[in-house]
């Protein structure tokens, strides 16, 4: 792994373990919280297929329109940023399909409903349905959506019409009606704004280079050095930075500390690594400007031959 992999694995590793300090319900919940079936439910997806469907369309325009809102009235979204909306759109690891969060799935008479909540919810198997639903919906079709966004500039009900009946022909015939005896799902639970801040926050660091799968890290991971992390690093460079997620799983393993005192350590860490990182930046940067300034400089050789 690279020493900016190394650093940038080590701050998310930080961050995730002074969430789990301030938040003690958090830490609660990653250490064993109750299990709850979390599998995509693939027999519901028939009856809901088409409203997601619409749902997937009316997100993208969305997204897109609230990008353009942010830009001057002369530029347009770069399509390459539109090509991101519609690849992560159906993933829920990226902050694109928080919607599916707010989606409960209800059964009203012999069909399966889409009620959008007010506030977000834990990701059980309705939330994994939708998922899944919303992928085979996409499936290759995430390019096609974004040029045709790009170029013709479609309002909502457009794109609807054209990701829906043209593209996938999910809206192409009703769904069939719901049978007698299908299980309810779970009823819907509403997530702590706490909770739901955390979760995008650590959506947020997958960005990071290095880091490419974030994830939250119980206080067992932390005790055991369980962040996965490849211990045979060839690089000897590294070994300081790579000694951060091990110093940090002593740092709760003291048991002698105060939970005061636990935080300090934590956020210390967080700021030398921060000045580690701060460094390897600076030391590239000299680098580069060095390279380039011996670039512009024109040589002996050449002015002669002029």
């Amino acid at each position: 792994m690279a020493r900016g992999g190394g650093v940038a694995v080590a701050m998310a590793v930080a961050v995730a373990a002074v969430v789990l300090l301030l938040h003690p319900a958090a830490s609660a919940a990653a250490a064993g919280p109750k299990k709850v079936a979390t599998a995509a439910r693939k027999e519901d997806i028939p009856y809901i297929r088409c409203q997601v469907c619409e749902r997937i369309a009316r997100e993208i325009s969305a997204q897109v329109a609230k990008k353009q809102q942010a830009l001057p009235a002369t530029k347009k979204v770069p399509e390459i940023e539109i090509i991101e909306i519609a690849e992560n759109v159906c993933n829920l690891k990226k902050q694109e399909a928080d919607w599916m969060l707010k989606i409960d799935i209800v059964e009203k008479g012999d069909k399966l409903e889409l009620v959008e909540q007010d506030e977000e919810g834990h990701c059980n198997a309705e939330c994994k349905t939708i998922e899944r639903a919303c992928q085979e919906v996409m499936g290759y079709a995430d390019t096609d959506v974004a040029e045709f966004v790009y170029k013709k500039k479609p309002s909502a009900d457009q794109l609807v019409k054209f990701l829906c009946k043209d593209l996938s022909e999910a809206c192409v015939v009703d769904p069939p009606p719901v049978p007698k005896d299908r299980v309810p799902g779970e009823p819907f639970a509403a997530k702590p704004s706490k909770d739901a801040e955390m979760d995008r926050i650590l959506k947020s660091m997958e960005g990071i280079p290095g880091a490419p799968s974030m994830k939250m890290y119980s206080r067992d991971d932390l005790m055991k050095n369980n962040f996965g992390v490849d211990g045979d690093d060839d690089d000897d460079d590294e070994d300081e930075d790579d000694d951060f997620p091990k110093n940090l799983g002593k740092v709760f393993k003291d048991k002698g500390s105060p939970k005061k005192d636990l935080k300090q350590q934590v956020v210390k860490q967080i700021k030398d690594t921060g000045k580690k990182l701060k460094g390897h930046v600076n030391k590239v940067s000299k680098v580069v400007k060095k390279w380039w300034q011996g670039k512009k400089k024109p040589s002996k050789s050449s002015k002669t031959e002029l």
